[in-house]
């Protein structure tokens, strides 16, 4: 697809640039963004399905063909699968983890959500029924003072998501409706992210589908009243896993307000990085601070971890193995995951008090470097290393984010 602007994103960037004709924000956001940082968590695995962070609803269909939420109404019966969605949608994040996740000194809850909980086509097994609780988490955020950004997930899930134009399509109006939905309501969802992670390393042909897709959006997000008034919404587009150098310039002020650049950093997801020492890691992690300044634009990580293995059961999916222990196809071992990952029962005092000093390394960082950060996850039923309410519970992580024991790990 060309990424020649069509008509109507013509007439979206003339208002735009009308608008915008001015040497300072002219807009009130619902949450200070450049001024006040984002700390914040992730609600993965529940309103989009990860084995790694529940295997228990994987576990029980017996079958092992079902390996994410795609094969899950795929591979069962119709009803027994719904079923066992809404025991899960009910249970697995509750009025309680608002609670909690305020009490914990956090301002945002970045939410995941399929495009499947908005479109399905008749050819396609997803089961619908993820909008009632998108609404009571809005709610929930509303009554605990916590701020929500929707996070349209699934769509580039594969490589050839940008050779049809009906894909693109159907994102764009999924994004037109969230947007509509969520207009009047920027004090507690003061932003959009538009599309997680899109899977830049293909090449330049998706990056080029991309970058359109981010225009055609921000005329979503900042126009869902027409072309009478703009919406005061923010509009995250995430970094495709390319640095932020490659992005300097685009949708940058003051041609474009309420632009937020999402960034993921792990460092578990790779063969050399697996094998890095705790220092390394550490070390690794504090030379991220220059670029997260390198867009131009404001910057937040969206997701990190404090994990330093890729031990997690399922995390490379299901009946999937680790690098770290030589499981995972064309790795070599490095060590054991006794200890790893798991129960915080099982893990060591040292490596304990690793997962601290990687944890106050990663908010510092992205606190300095960029504005701010969403920890991925807020719980998970088997991997304590990834979880903030466990690290919570057993003292890797502070009651008050900004508590350090390591104000000076990063120098």
């Amino acid at each position: 697809m060309l990424l020649a602007l069509n008509l109507s994103s013509l007439l979206t960037l003339t208002l735009l640039l009308l608008s915008s004709a001015h040497s300072s924000y002219s807009y009130t956001w619902g949450f200070p963004y450049g001024s006040q940082k984002v700390r914040g968590v992730n609600l993965g695995g529940w309103l989009v399905l990860e084995p790694w962070i529940t295997p228990s609803l994987f576990d029980k269909t017996g079958d092992a063909r079902i390996i994410d939420e795609w094969t899950f109404g795929q591979y069962q019966d119709k009803v027994k699968a719904a079923a066992a969605l809404k025991a899960h949608w009910d249970t697995w994040i509750t009025e309680a983890d608002f609670r909690d996740i305020a009490a914990a000194g956090l301002n945002h809850v970045r939410l995941p959500i399929g495009y499947w909980a908005f479109d399905v086509a008749p050819d396609e097994p997803w089961i619908q029924g993820q909008l009632p609780y998108l609404a009571k988490a809005v709610t929930w955020a509303q009554k605990y003072n916590l701020k929500v950004i929707v996070d349209l997930h699934g769509t580039f899930a594969s490589s050839t998501w940008h050779t049809k134009q009906s894909n693109i399509d159907r994102s764009n109006a999924v994004i037109k409706r969230i947007a509509a939905m969520f207009k009047d309501m920027t004090g507690v969802v003061p932003a959009i992210a538009a599309l997680n992670e899109p899977a830049g390393f293909y090449g330049e042909a998706i990056l080029r589908v991309t970058k359109q897709f981010w225009y055609d959006s921000y005329g979503s997000i900042r126009w869902p009243y027409g072309s009478s008034r703009t919406s005061n919404t923010v509009v995250i587009i995430s970094d495709a896993f390319q640095p932020g150098s490659y992005w300097k310039g685009f949708m940058s002020y003051p041609g474009w307000e309420g632009v937020i650049l999402d960034t993921h950093i792990y460092q578990v997801f790779d063969n050399n990085l697996v094998r890095w020492s705790e220092d390394q890691h550490i070390q690794g992690i504090c030379a991220r601070r220059s670029g997260l300044g390198d867009s131009g634009i404001w910057t937040i990580v969206g997701e990190w971890s404090p994990a330093r293995t890729d031990c997690a059961k399922y995390l490379n999916g299901r009946g999937v193995g680790s690098r770290y222990d030589g499981t995972f196809p064309g790795s070599s071992r490095v060590g054991s995951c006794t200890g790893m990952s798991g129960k915080a029962s099982t893990f060591s005092a040292s490596y304990k008090t690793f997962l601290r000093k990687f944890w106050e390394a990663q908010t510092i960082t992205y606190e300095r470097g960029g504005q701010g950060w969403i920890q991925w996850t807020w719980k998970a039923e088997e991997a304590d290393e990834w979880s903030y309410q466990a690290g919570l519970k057993n003292g890797w992580i502070p009651q008050n984010p900004t508590n350090r024991q390591y104000p000076n790990i990063c120098g």
